[in-house]
């Protein structure tokens, strides 16, 4: 019966026919959504300015102590835990929101509600785990870290995409606006503020955890 599905329908038929079609789902929203493409430019244009940016402070410039030098990496990962959180909050917290109308329709079919917030969150998670993984690594190579700081700024960025990601869907579950269609409106709400602080308190925390050793 598949035959004359797409490739990705195919791709994803290891996750059973419930959680593959509201991943798909999930997928197609967003690419018929003309909004969320043009956030997206926008939001490359920014990455490549930022990458852009790290490339002037080298660690092994003129006046540069030792403590700087142990610092600067982990600082790097502050902002891209920040920039990730950003992104989550764009792209992740208004999920559930642009719903909109048709939320009652999960709601009363017999689709539960793991698996919608499930297929939500994975769509999320995943692009921002190879995003992380892209920007720590190639600003860390630009900054010439030392190998063992280069696997632990990776290993924490990698492990904090996912509980910014949690964060990001229950904030927007909890907070949701379904009174709005403009999903850059959505996380200037309480939620989002909320969410915000929240990354935000949690970057700095993994990023002290793991450069104060």
């Amino acid at each position: 019966p598949g035959a004359g599905r797409p490739w990705l329908d195919r791709a994803l038929r290891f996750l059973g026919p419930t959680r593959r079609e509201l991943v798909l789902k999930e997928l197609k929203v967003f690419a018929r959504d003309s909004t969320q493409w043009s956030q997206l430019i926008m939001l490359g244009v920014l990455l490549v300015v930022y990458v852009a940016n790290v490339r002037y402070l080298p660690l092994n410039g003129s006046g540069m102590t030792t403590l700087l030098r142990n610092v600067i990496p982990f600082l790097n990962l502050a902002l891209a835990g920040f920039v990730l959180a950003s992104i989550a909050a764009r792209f992740v917290f208004p999920s559930v929101s642009l719903e909109g109308r048709t939320w009652w329709l999960l709601r009363s079919s017999p689709v539960s509600m793991r698996d919608v917030l499930w297929a939500k969150y994975w769509v999320g998670a995943l692009p921002l785990f190879v995003l992380a993984l892209i920007l720590v690594g190639v600003t860390n190579s630009m900054l010439g870290v030392l190998p063992f700081v280069h696997v632990v700024s990776l290993s924490a960025i990698a492990a904090l995409v996912f509980p910014l990601t949690a964060l990001a869907l229950a904030f927007g579950t909890f907070y949701p606006r379904f009174d709005t269609e403009n999903a850059a409106q959505i996380p200037t709400s309480f939620g989002g503020l909320l969410f915000m602080m929240s990354g935000v308190v949690l970057i700095g925390v993994v990023a002290y955890l793991t450069g104060r050793p």
